[in-house]
């Protein structure tokens, strides 16, 4: 372990003499309120569907008929399925007042157990409908399934939306996206869209819950409505800045082996007004494959005339960005994330980062607001020749009072844990040792999925309050 400590500085001082720290750190009530609002409406959502099975009659008709009771839990399941497919679309739009009121870990955990569950409930409906018209009609669970492709309307179109559902449920398993670049996920993921649209017209048209017009005419305006939304800010709005701020790459520096930075310059960028610790998705125009997105954070803070991000090298599209060339169009979508000065509600910040993680939290250590002394980085990497921005850091020290401490070595094996593989103490030992005072900060935590995690079971145990760990996860 090496650290680089603060130098001595004396505190800043107003002019008529009295100590300047940083402007208070103000509560996030207007976030619990948005957070709270939108949760309202997600189970006002759910409620809508059930009464509407309800209004049916279905409630009453499992209760009391004794043949075919399988068809209304059935009917139910796929009520719900189709909710959280709406809730999906929703998600999915990355509207902003959503995206500042939940932050971006909390909303992927959101969107990959409404996905999971959406799916399982429709598997569900088919299978209960199945068993079903087998015991009532007498049919083979093969001939029942047959007999509702062929008869009932719009069957065809939501066998093909399953199957297409069924196919980015499984490419989105833990399993299946270890072994898929990000690139090749994130197009598979886009059959959801036509997957939602082949599966919503069986619902209207063949679900008896929709007979009145009034129901139709609600539930294709909700849909309608998500869709909208998704195209105003995932087509619309990014391709307008995109017009509007003419980004381009000004250069590309190697920071370390394998670590490229891309220095981006562009006009008005302060109007796209990102701050330090979001991410945007980039789109470089620099030949065959340049409609792949990916997501970047910033690793330095926003001043207005530049924009950088620094890069991994880890597969073909990273790989690309070291080749780029000065004057490279750029297309945008973002900012994104609430891993900012937003989500603090401390005056002292505890950061801890692992590998290329370092990344946004270089970006907040130069955009936070604290006083020397009141800031504390850890950051573990493989070796000390894989500490990226290590001269910066070593600055930011000097010039700010960050605590620096540098953890080489590689990741513990035999357990989960945010410590190199030398450690000896248990986690939150060690990071109560290096942060006693950690129950009195902000903890902004960033790496790989299961450090991450490590690290922020650490700070918990430590003393640090739930509400006050921020989490940035690199992972899809």
């Amino acid at each position: 372990m090496t650290e680089q400590m603060p130098a001595a500085s004396p505190p800043p001082f107003e002019a008529n003499g009295t100590p300047a720290g940083p402007p208070p750190i103000s509560g996030p009530v207007s976030r619990v309120l948005a957070r709270r609002l939108w949760t309202a409406a997600f189970w006002a959502s759910l409620a809508f569907f059930v009464c509407l099975w309800i209004q049916d009659g279905s409630l009453g008709k499992m209760v009391t008929k004794t043949e075919g009771p399988l068809a209304y839990p059935g009917k139910l399941a796929g009520l719900l399925s189709a909710d959280l497919m709406l809730v999906q679309l929703v998600l999915m739009a990355r509207i902003p007042w959503i995206e500042r009121s939940f932050g971006r870990d909390r909303l992927v955990r959101i969107h990959r157990l409404s996905g999971f569950t959406s799916l399982n409930l429709m598997l569900a409906h088919i299978v209960l409908l199945m068993f079903d018209y087998a015991v009532r009609d007498g049919r083979s669970l093969i001939g029942s399934l047959w007999w509702m492709v062929a008869e009932w309307r719009g069957m065809v179109l939501a066998t093909l939306g399953t199957l297409l559902l069924l196919i980015v449920g499984i490419t989105s398993s833990r399993a299946a996206r270890k072994r898929l670049q990000y690139h090749s996920w994130h197009l598979l993921h886009l059959y959801t869209f036509l997957g939602i649209g082949l599966v919503v017209p069986h619902m209207v048209w063949a679900g008896s819950e929709f007979k009145p017009l009034w129901t139709q005419l609600l539930v294709i305006g909700l849909y309608a409505m998500a869709l909208g939304a998704l195209l105003n800010f995932r087509v619309i709005v990014p391709v307008l800045r995109s017009l509007r701020h003419r980004v381009v790459v000004d250069r590309v520096v190697e920071e370390t082996p394998g670590n490229v930075s891309v220095y981006l310059r562009g006009r008005g960028l302060d109007r796209l007004k990102a701050q330090a610790g979001q991410f945007f998705v980039w789109r470089f125009r620099d030949g065959r494959g340049w409609t792949r997105g990916n997501p970047y954070a910033l690793s330095g803070a926003p001043d207005g005339d530049m924009l950088r991000i620094t890069v991994k090298e880890v597969g073909a599209n990273s790989r690309r960005l070291r080749e780029l060339r000065p004057g490279t169009a750029v297309l945008f979508e973002g900012p994104y994330g609430r891993f900012t000065q937003e989500s603090r509600q401390r005056r002292k910040l505890t950061a801890m980062a692992s590998g290329i993680g370092i990344t946004p939290v270089r970006a907040l250590l130069e955009g936070l607001d604290y006083g020397p002394g009141e800031a504390v980085l850890l950051y573990r990497a493989a070796s000390e020749r894989d500490f990226v921005f290590r001269r910066e850091l070593d600055a930011l020290a000097q010039r700010r009072g960050v605590r620096v401490v540098y953890l080489p070595g590689h990741r513990i094996r035999d357990r989960s844990s945010w410590q190199p593989e030398h450690a000896l103490e248990d986690d939150h030992i060690a990071l109560k040792r290096l942060v006693p005072d950690i129950g009195e900060h902000d903890v902004y935590i960033c790496g790989p999925d299961a450090w991450g995690r490590s690290a922020a079971d650490a700070a918990r145990r430590a003393g640090a309050a739930a509400r006050h760990i921020h989490l940035e996860r690199f992972a899809f």
